[in-house]
């Protein structure tokens, strides 16, 4: 490959890698989500430090399995948001750039709070979760760094999933269906919390999967970067 056509090979992996991540990191979430919506699904939950405790000693397996997911999903996110931004640079760009920053933030934040957890989940070796190992937990999550990055995590997830969403349907750069399919997210998100059911917000991360892979796939068929369809017929030319 010669020196003039390497912006083109570039711009093409650059694009195939922003479009595998949306195929494949909303589905993350989703295992996430289902991870723990099994779980509780007799009840409990991880809302205190002894609940989030008792809940990783009853579903070791489970919980480190959806913790997993939840993570590497998180971490390809932010090439998939970035793929969805540029899909609305020209008709919603200040809308797909805002709600793109803070969901990126937000999902850094999520990372950090799930490897948190796992932390926290590895001193049960069984059973209860014993007073002393309550108190450790609960000391690491009244920190104000904890306190500040789980509520950037909330504002993220919400607000910038759903201002992407909203600007992928002004932008009209992905189907109607598609964009009202990442919005359904935070709406189901809020839901879920409301009615107490964590089959909603699997429901709503479903929905989300699907928006994104059709981000993906109209990330695919984006053109090369300008500069780089240039050179491709100046260097076909000198062979």
């Amino acid at each position: 490959m010669s020196m003039s056509s390497e912006p083109a090979a570039t711009a093409r992996i650059r694009r195939a890698g922003l479009a595998f991540a949306a195929f494949v990191a909303p589905w993350g979430i989703v295992l996430g989500n289902l991870g723990y919506a099994w779980m509780t699904r007799h009840g409990g939950n991880d809302e205190t430090s002894r609940g989030a405790l008792e809940l990783a000693a009853a579903h070791p397996v489970i919980g480190l399995a959806a913790n997993i997911a939840a993570m590497i999903g998180s971490m390809l996110l932010v090439p998939a948001i970035l793929g969805a931004i540029r899909l609305t640079r020209v008709h919603a760009a200040r809308g797909g750039l805002l709600g793109g920053v803070l969901m990126i933030a937000g999902y850094i934040c999520y990372f950090a709070m799930l490897f948190h957890g796992a932390l926290s989940e590895s001193i049960i070796t069984g059973g209860s979760p014993t007073d002393a190992q309550v108190a450790v937990v609960d000391a690491m999550t009244i920190q104000p760094l904890d306190v500040a990055v789980s509520t950037l995590f909330l504002v993220g997830n919400l607000i910038g999933t759903f201002l992407l969403g909203l600007a992928l349907l002004r932008s009209q750069a992905i189907p109607t269906w598609a964009a009202l399919g990442v919005l359904a997210w935070p709406v189901l998100h809020l839901a879920g919390l409301f009615v107490g059911s964590e089959w909603v917000e699997v429901t709503g991360a479903v929905l989300q999967a699907v928006g994104f892979a059709v981000v993906g796939s109209r990330v695919l068929r984006l053109r090369l970067p300008e500069a780089a369809e240039n050179l491709v017929p100046q260097a076909l030319s000198r062979r």
